[in-house]
């Protein structure tokens, strides 16, 4: 999968949490995440997606993705171990998982595009 920024095009290789399991299971207990590799949650329908860190060891950075492959919301640094709320704030088809400090490192911002066959695009 790709994020267009303005600074470029970012490739990532993702994990895919498409089952209620794998997306309550997410990146928890992981103890490391390269710095090209991510989780891609996608949900059945669009929704108001909720995250927490419980049991999450890393950092990370939470990319909120509408139907069309907009990020609507950037998260950066979740602190690991919190069971504070992050919430979307807004209708996400997806939301992908990187490791802290990628989007600051890599300049994706809100805005940017998602590139993956989820959201109708190669």
């Amino acid at each position: 999968m790709r994020v267009d920024s303005a600074t470029g095009t970012h490739e990532f290789s993702a994990w895919v949490a498409m089952t209620e399991a794998r997306r309550n299971q997410g990146l928890m207990q992981v103890k490391s995440l390269p710095p090209n590799r991510g989780m891609l949650f996608l949900f059945d329908a669009p929704q108001v997606a909720i995250f927490w860190m419980k049991n999450t060891l890393i950092p990370l950075d939470l990319l909120f993705i509408a139907r069309d492959g907009r990020v609507i919301r950037l998260v950066e640094n979740a602190t690991p171990m919190s069971e504070s709320l992050i919430n979307s704030m807004g209708v996400v088809s997806a939301v992908l998982e990187l490791a802290g400090g990628t989007s600051a490192r890599l300049g994706i911002k809100a805005g940017d595009r998602v590139r993956h066959p989820a959201f109708g695009q190669p």
